[in-house]
């Protein structure tokens, strides 16, 4: 079973990817080191707030739209066992998700909103 990758392990490797350290990320960017380091192993949750989200991922200097940037809140989001507000604004999207988690559970969904679900996917 492959392991699960969580927001702090996520964020970690990321300030890795910079080459800084622990104590040296959080004095670039005016952070307590104590509360990142309780984040980047799960002791506490990710910042709620998109605002501090967004503040982290700056400093973290991950490209925005990028697969990471994407990651980086999936996992957040995730992680409060949320679903990720830029979906939920997807009227059409948030419909489709009983299908969604239907098949994800393994219940059988008829091909036809299979294909219906897999062209709104495509089109989005």
């Amino acid at each position: 079973m492959a392991h699960k990758m969580t927001f702090g392990q996520f964020f970690k490797k990321m300030r890795g990817k910079k080459g800084l350290s622990l104590r040296r990320f959080c004095i670039e960017n005016n952070l307590d080191p104590g509360n990142i380091s309780k984040m980047e192993r799960g002791l506490i949750s990710p910042p709620q707030s998109r605002e501090k989200l967004e503040q982290y991922v700056s400093y973290l200097e991950i490209k925005k739209g990028s697969d990471d940037w994407y990651e980086y809140f999936d996992l957040a989001a995730a992680h409060t066992g949320k679903i990720p507000d830029d979906l939920m604004e997807d009227d059409e999207l948030v419909k489709k998700l009983p299908l969604v988690f239907r098949t994800i559970r393994g219940q059988k969904v008829s091909k036809e909103k299979l294909n219906k679900l897999a062209e709104a996917i495509r089109k989005s």
